[in-house]
């Protein structure tokens, strides 16, 4: 993400006080940036600018040095291995249809609308995923909880990296060893065909797997059966890989974010040139039909199942990355009147349609082995996280020309995802300590941060790590954020109010929301979350390993001590904040039930408001340049800036129409 407080000659001027314009502007102009090129107004908000008091002057935040380096970052950042790599797997192991259906359900009424709300959150409030809390300061420990859990997911999300850097550096060989058959493969219970051979000619049973599974499962990860021998030393090649991967992130994010924006053209542009290569390939094998028909064909009886929907609402978060906190850290670099709303509609769309392009192309490479082994699609492939790793090399390898360049080609898709992805998990978790340790040089928190990663990575290349992935996968990327999301709406919309939000966010935007956002913000969300989350935990069955046994114990409660880490941060810090106050239960400023103090940035962005309000009404009596003569629109002003009382049924009413004149200053 490039950024630059210059800005294109635009501040945030989000949380500027008012004072008297002359007396101040000539001893803050020198702070401002030098090429300003009109420090009178903000851009675009119609709005005169308001100059800070020395106090109240918050630190010049930076700005991205142009809108689409914003838009491509946060692409880049959700478009990610979520897509190519977790979705498909997830539709595979829930049915196909069965999961499409509520997925696109969930993402329109849920996934949609939070990626929106955490982009006004952070574009309002200029800050950081745990300083934006200031707004509802009892439940800060949001922050830190969203914090962990990006760092449990970017962990293993290198994990991810490093095994697609591992298959491109063995693509550049005469022939690519995950269509050869090694003689150690071929048991009693296992009878190894290549995958590049027509299996028509072949004797195919139930015992037989492809040379590219066994490759992934033998010769990658050598995977264990169970946990019988424990975890094992991990794999020296992938560790190797592994490593390359963190000196990236390290190169990427040690100098800040001055850089990764211009990696994200290309980040977020060169993979949809490879997938959109696989799909040809893939939807003109025989068969592909019928997989691409069990992609999108609903088994009804299914999708009333909780864990459907569970997996559904856990997807999309992990692949819009809402709720992990990314997504207010680059919403906060934005210029204060920056158009998000076309922004979140853009990542969304692009999200959901990489998501089904890749489901799409697997689904027919998976049509394809179900036709030419005659077993049925649900069992032609073991399911879990190798399954990318697995049929995208089975369609690779089924080029009839120079299938090492279209395999170096989509592992090289596959790494720039995971990069773009990575870097934006991790610069959060960094962001946030940077915030708390101003002191300390970022680029010594960068490393400390990337060798003690690098370390836990060596978790999930042994060899019953991937059990331990998909472990952490499950609680980290999922259930974790379950509850951060629930709380974090509710600490929004009622703690701090939906009234409130929605006039920050028409004072920010110059919009008025409709009535699908304030339901799915104040009511649709909350309850469906609450109501899909008891459900999945009743329900909840314990993991199993490769043999179908139950995960030790041991191992499961290391799971439920993850999340239980994360999660009591919200109230640990909540009892932190109410200690620091020492106030009353009849306090509910003080309590942390709304901001600490005035001098917060939420507070001066309030006293800004209400400056910027007043003035335009006494500007409206006294100088009719400010306004136009016509009564009416004069009334339509005063209307907009009325704002319904909190829990009012008014909320959900349409809001009056923003003058097209106060648009246009």
């Amino acid at each position: 993400m490039s950024l630059s407080s210059k800005s294109a000659g635009y501040t945030n001027g989000a949380f500027e006080c008012p004072v008297d314009e002359e007396k101040n502007s000539q001893h803050l102009e020198s702070k401002r940036h030098s090429n300003s090129t009109d420090t009178s107004t903000s851009v675009g908000s119609g709005v005169p600018n308001v100059l800070d008091t020395e106090s109240d002057q918050q630190p010049q935040r930076e700005n991205w040095e142009s809108p689409a380096e914003f838009l491509l970052s946060c692409i880049s950042m959700s478009v990610g291995l979520g897509n190519i790599w977790r979705f498909p797997y997830v539709a595979y192991a829930n049915g196909g249809g069965a999961f499409l259906i509520p997925y696109l359900i969930v993402l329109f009424f849920i996934g949609r609308p939070l990626y929106f709300l955490e982009m006004i959150l952070g574009q309002f409030s200029s800050a950081g995923s745990v300083k934006v809390w200031e707004v509802v300061p009892i439940v800060k420990g949001i922050g830190y909880g969203q914090a962990l859990a990006t760092w449990y997911v970017v962990t293993y999300y290198c994990v991810l990296m490093a095994m697609a850097f591992f298959y491109l550096f063995s693509s550049f060989q005469a022939v690519l060893p995950w269509t050869v058959c090694k003689p150690e493969w071929t048991t009693n219970e296992t009878d190894c065909y290549s995958s590049s051979d027509n299996l028509t000619a072949l004797n195919i049973t139930n015992t037989s797997k492809s040379s590219a599974e066994l490759f992934f499962y033998k010769d990658v990860l050598k995977l264990a059966e169970n946990f019988d021998d424990g975890l094992g030393p991990p794999e020296w090649r992938l560790s190797l890989c592994l490593l390359l991967c963190w000196i990236l992130i390290f190169a990427t994010l040690a100098k800040g974010v001055s850089a990764s924006g211009k990696v994200a053209y290309f980040t977020a542009l060169f993979p949809y040139a490879v997938l959109i290569t696989l799909l040809v390939r893939g939807v003109t094998l025989p068969g592909a039909s019928e997989g691409i028909l069990y992609f999108v064909t609903p088994q009804w009886e299914k999708i009333a199942t909780a864990e459907v929907w569970y997996a559904a609402v856990t997807q999309c978060f992990f692949s819009l990355s809402v709720g992990f906190g990314p997504i207010i850290t680059f919403s906060s670099y934005n210029p204060f009147r920056h158009p998000i709303y076309r922004d979140s509609t853009i990542v969304s769309l692009a999200d959901t349609g990489t998501s089904i392009l890749a489901g799409i192309t697997i689904f027919s490479i998976l049509g394809n082995l179900a036709y030419e082994s005659g077993k049925p699609i649900e069992s032609v492939v073991q399911g879990g996280t190798g399954l990318a790793f697995i049929s995208y090399p089975e369609a690779i390898s089924k080029f009839d020309a120079v299938p090492q360049l279209f395999a170096v080609l989509f592992f090289l898709m596959l790494i720039t995802l995971a990069i773009g992805s990575a870097a934006g998990l991790t610069s959060c978790v960094i962001t946030i300590l940077c915030d708390d340790f101003p002191s300390v040089k970022r680029w010594i928190i960068t490393a400390i941060i990337s060798v003690i990663s690098f370390f836990i990575g060596l978790i999930y290349i042994t060899p019953a790590g991937p059990y331990v992935l998909d472990l952490v996968d499950y609680f980290g990327g999922g259930f974790i954020i379950y509850v951060l999301v629930i709380v974090q709406t509710i600490a929004v919309c009622w703690i701090y109010g939906l009234h409130k939000i929605l006039r920050d966010a028409r004072f920010m935007l110059n919009l008025g929301l409709g009535i699908y956002w304030k339901y799915t913000w104040c009511i649709f969300i909350p309850i469906a979350l609450v109501v899909i989350f008891i459900y999945a935990m009743v329900s909840y069955v314990p993991m199993k390993t490769g043999d179908g046994q139950d995960y030790p114990s041991g191992v499961s409660a290391i799971g439920w001590i993850l999340a239980a880490v994360a999660i009591l941060q919200i109230p640990c810090w909540g009892i932190y904040v109410v200690y620091k106050q020492r106030s009353t239960l009849m306090d509910a400023q003080l309590l942390g039930f709304s901001n600490i103090t005035s001098y917060s940035q939420w507070g001066l962005l309030a006293n800004r408001r209400k400056y910027i309000t007043d003035k335009f009404r006494i500007s409206l009596r006294a100088s009719p340049e400010w306004g136009p003569k016509d009564p009416e629109l004069k009334r339509s002003w005063v209307e907009y800036c009325k704002i319904p009382k909190p829990f009012s049924w008014k909320l959900f009413l349409p809001h009056p129409k923003i003058p097209v004149w106060m648009k246009k200053r």
